[in-house]
């Protein structure tokens, strides 16, 4: 099973590890297997000032649909509704299960071909786990979420065109581009204060690092009230924050370069195979 923690850590769950989070809505997150479809599973999480918020939620929920039904799930009462219809000349159904704690509702939607069983649903609902507010994240290491995946690609993004403007050359994520953002950096153009500048400079060598090293991964840190895209190879311990690693070494003046540590992770991580 993966984890998935959600940004700023209201709740976690654990999924199957076939499935994957996908592109969807503000506040919520799509989970499913793209392989071979066994149902799409929708998160959305809810937040009130009232202690008593998702006990009256989940009042209204069995006022308002008589239908509605009560099913304790790995300890949780889960207010159950369910929606048969039909798309494309295939017939589905939706299975919304409303339940929270204190000030936090959480709705779990899963759509099912019609007949299937929502097991899979309240397998991931059974390992739900809303946070107390009081107490913080320890450092935990997840796979990567769309939060992350959008911050890898606006970084990216940005150095890609800032190449192209100073240098104009294009920005790829090759090995060849290294050489690109030594330039970035021995510029002297951006200020070491100037730290969301060199956390895209390092993110973007991060994404040199995936693209040249086969197992090299993105991954998602939360510590606490701190989420960031990471790097972790595959099969080993190697763990890279790079946003951090460029950020650091120019505020305490340290020397950079981009392919002396290419080639020393390169050598690190033959060394654990």
């Amino acid at each position: 099973m993966k984890k998935f923690i959600s940004p700023y850590g209201w709740f976690s769950i654990n999924y199957p590890d076939s499935w994957f989070e996908f592109e969807d809505e503000e506040g919520s997150f799509l989970f499913y297997n793209p392989n071979r479809w066994t149902g799409n599973l929708r998160v959305s999480a809810f937040k009130d000032n009232s202690r008593n918020y998702a006990h009256q939620m989940l009042e209204e929920e069995q006022k308002n649909y008589p239908n509605a039904y009560l099913k304790n799930i790995g300890g949780w009462d889960s207010v159950i509704t369910k929606e048969d219809f039909t798309e494309g000349g295939q017939e589905y159904t939706s299975y919304i299960y409303l339940l929270g704690k204190g000030n936090t509702v959480l709705e779990f939607s899963f759509t099912v071909s019609k007949g299937v069983t929502p097991d899979d649903a309240e397998q991931v609902i059974s390992s739900l786990i809303i946070r107390d507010e009081r107490k913080p994240y320890p450092k935990e290491i997840i796979p990567v979420r769309v939060w992350e995946v959008h911050q890898v690609d606006e970084a990216f993004d940005w150095v890609s065109k800032t190449v192209k403007k100073s240098q104009k050359k294009d920005f790829t994520g090759s090995y060849e581009d290294i050489a690109k953002l030594q330039c970035l950096i021995d510029s002297g153009i951006y200020p070491p204060g100037q730290r969301e500048t060199w956390e895209a400079i390092g993110i973007a060598f991060g994404v040199i690092l995936t693209n040249e090293m086969d197992g090299m991964e993105w991954v998602t840190v939360v510590d606490g009230k701190n989420e960031y895209p990471a790097l972790q190879f595959a099969g080993t311990d190697f763990y890279l924050e790079p946003m951090k690693y460029l950020s650091e070494a120019i505020k305490h003046e340290d020397n950079v370069d981009l392919t002396a540590k290419f080639d020393s992770i390169k050598r690190e991580i033959e060394s654990k195979l």
